[in-house]
C-alpha cells in the first residue's frame, strides 16, 4: 500500500555515475536550488548536499572535517522542512550537531575515513 507523500520525510537522490566532479555538483546544487525555487517548494523541501570530494570553504581537500558532507557518491538528501522544524523543536542545542560531527571526523581522522569511503566505493 503506497503512503501519502506528506508521510515521506526524506528522500535520497544518488547520482553514481555523474557530477563526479566537485565544482560541476556545487553548480548543480544551484540549479536544484532554483528549480525549487520556481516549483514553489523552497519553503517545503530543505536540499542537503553530499559528494565524494565535499570541501568547506577554508579548508584542505584532505582535511578530516570534510567527511562530515562526504559520501560514496555525489547525493541529494531532501527533507520535508515541516519535519525538520519538528525535529528542531524536539533536539536540545540543535547548532552544535554541524560541530559535534566534525569533532567526530577529526577523533577518526581523515586517513581511516578516506580507507572506509574507499571501501565503500569499491
Amino acid at each position: 500500500m503506497a503512503k501519502p507523500a506528506t508521510d515521506v520525510a526524506t528522500s535520497l537522490l544518488i547520482h553514481p555515475w555523474v557530477l563526479q566532479d566537485f565544482y560541476d555538483y556545487n553548480s548543480f546544487l544551484d540549479s536544484a536550488e532554483d528549480v525549487l525555487q520556481q516549483a514553489g517548494l523552497e519553503s517545503q523541501v530543505q536540499l542537503a548536499n553530499f559528494h565524494p570530494a565535499y570541501c568547506f570553504a577554508g579548508t584542505a581537500p584532505e582535511d578530516a572535517e570534510n567527511y562530515a558532507n562526504r559520501s560514496p557518491w555525489p547525493m541529494l538528501h531532501l527533507l520535508r522542512e515541516a519535519q525538520v522544524e519538528a525535529a528542531i523543536a524536539h533536539y536540545p542545542d540543535i547548532e552544535q550537531i554541524p560541530v559535534r560531527n566534525i569533532q567526530i571526523m577529526k577523533t577518526v581522522g581523515a586517513e581511516a575515513l578516506a580507507e572506509l569511503l574507499q571501501r565503500i566505493q569499491s
